[in-house]
């Protein structure tokens, strides 16, 4: 790998930009590399809605919309990056032979992002969900006993809240802007929003679990939901 110094290094060297970035920064993102008169591919690979990356897009002559589904590519079989777009082809063989398996779409220019918000509509907003369930029940005296009875009756439930507790809450903060994102997607397509406005305002009040030195506990996690949710800026998607 090259240290390109800064982003006039990075568009003079490149002819493929790709964007990770959290959501939030996408746009951002997209606009700082397209002030420079980027001609190269530009890869918005962020976890956004279609309509705004048909915006990012609009940016550039050449586009190829992205999605990462999975964790870190440490090893082959894990992570797969769906790519759409009239450069798809040339941009996933960037990959060839590589442990990320680069997969095409042919359901339109922003498929990617398509994929993406169901995928983790479902991932992350069931998880949202389960989190602020445990809260609920929590603050009503029931706890452990909800605990104990998924233990019988749901016990698939026990092992995934407490798994990502672990996992999820450190990193919950960068679900914020997805979750606002999912929430776009559903009301182009006319679909209730709430589902995904509520995962948002719960990402947001684990945000104080992201600089934990030991990964946070169930109850850790139940609590930081039970404390009144800072102003998520931005709003609804309806705004």
């Amino acid at each position: 790998m090259l240290d390109a110094v800064d982003l006039d290094g990075l568009v003079d060297r490149c002819d493929v930009i790709v964007s990770i970035c959290p959501p939030d920064a996408a746009k951002e993102a997209a606009d700082a590399i397209a002030d420079r008169g980027f001609a190269g591919i530009y890869v918005d690979a962020n976890a956004v809605a279609p309509e705004t990356a048909r915006r990012i897009g609009a940016k550039f002559a050449r586009f190829v919309d992205g999605a990462v589904v999975g964790p870190p590519a440490h090893r082959a079989g894990t992570t797969r990056l769906y790519l759409s777009g009239a450069d798809a082809e040339v941009v996933a063989a960037r990959w060839k032979g590589s442990v990320v398996d680069a997969r095409l779409l042919d359901a339109g220019p922003v498929a990617a992002s398509a994929l993406k918000m169901a995928y983790a509509g479902w991932t992350k907003g069931t998880t949202a969900l389960l989190f602020a369930v445990l809260a609920l029940a929590e603050s009503e005296g029931v706890g452990d006993a909800l605990l104990a009875e998924w233990a019988m009756s749901q016990p698939d439930l026990m092992t995934r809240a407490r798994g990502n507790a672990a996992g999820v809450g450190p990193k919950a903060w960068r679900w914020v802007g997805e979750m606002r994102e999912i929430a776009t997607a559903f009301h182009r397509a006319d679909l209730p929003t709430g589902f995904h406005e509520a995962a948002a305002d719960t990402s947001s009040r684990l945000a104080g679990l992201k600089d934990g030195r030991t990964p946070p506990s169930l109850e850790d996690v139940v609590a930081a939901l039970l404390v009144p949710a800072p102003t998520i800026e931005g709003g609804s998607p309806r705004d």
